[in-house]
Order: structure tokens, then C-alpha cells, then sequence
């Protein structure tokens, strides 16, 4: 969805998480982390929070240019996903296939995904953010 071929400036990308998705947060940072600048809006840890707390600074960043992409991971995705469409610049996409990542980028210029930590396997987020 973020595509690896991005130039330096297009490399910036806002990351948070729910305490369901902290533990495919934390692995996504460490895999993308080489390839990209991420900013991590939390949560950093597994204690139960409310999701909006760091989705909507992590869109925000998004908005105002500080970040080009995000990635918005909770057990659905779907939570994350709404929440950010609040924002009238983010187009959000929940995304649980490479496919649907691309589709996203192509035909809706999404600028952040959505990633239900719950019903995919680390391996396959990652491949849908690298798409």
C-alpha cells in the first residue's frame, strides 16, 4: 500500500495502535523501520486504552503534512478505520489482503490504512503496507 519505491520525502509515516494491536505495531517499526522515518503515536504497551487517543494525532500528522502515510492498527481495524475518516483529508482503507491495499492507493488515494491485528497474520500486514 506504502510502496518501498517512494522518494525521501514520501518516506514519512505516522504509526498507532490500540493495546490489541501494540504487539503488530511494534513488529511493523522494526521491519519498516530501515526503509522509512516513523513516527509512533502509540499506544507502548498492552494496557487497555481507547483507541482515538492516538489515532487522531496520528491523522492529524497526516493532515497537516507532517507525515505522508499512516498505519492505524487495532483487533478489527475497523475502529481505527472510522476514526480516522473524521479527519476530512484522510482516506482511511481497511485492508486485510495485499490487495485491497493496492486497489486503496490506486482507485482512492488512501493515505492510511487500517490493519485488524486480530484476523491477519504479521507477515501478511507487512506485506500489505509494502504494496
Amino acid at each position: 500500500m506504502l510502496g518501498i519505491n517512494l522518494e525521501k520525502k514520501m518516506k514519512k509515516i505516522a504509526i498507532a495502535a490500540d493495546h490489541a494491536g501494540y504487539e503488530l505495531k511494534e513488529y511493523l517499526k522494526i521491519h519498516l523501520g530501515d526503509s522509512y522515518e516513523i513516527t509512533d503515536y502509540g499506544t507502548h504497551s498492552l494496557d487497555s486504552v481507547d483507541y482515538p487517543d492516538f489515532v487522531h494525532p496520528a491523522a492529524s500528522s497526516v493532515v497537516d503534512g507532517t507525515n505522508v502515510f499512516g498505519i492505524l492498527v487495532c483487533g478489527s481495524g475497523q475502529g481505527v478505520a472510522m476514526t480516522a475518516n473524521k479527519h476530512q483529508q484522510i482516506r482511511c482503507a481497511l485492508c486485510w489482503m495485499p490487495e485491497l491495499g493496492i486497489l486503496a492507493r490506486q482507485h482512492n488515494n488512501a493515505n492510511m490504512v487500517a490493519l485488524p491485528a486480530r484476523f491477519i497474520a504479521k507477515e501478511l500486514a507487512l506485506e500489505i503496507v509494502e504494496k
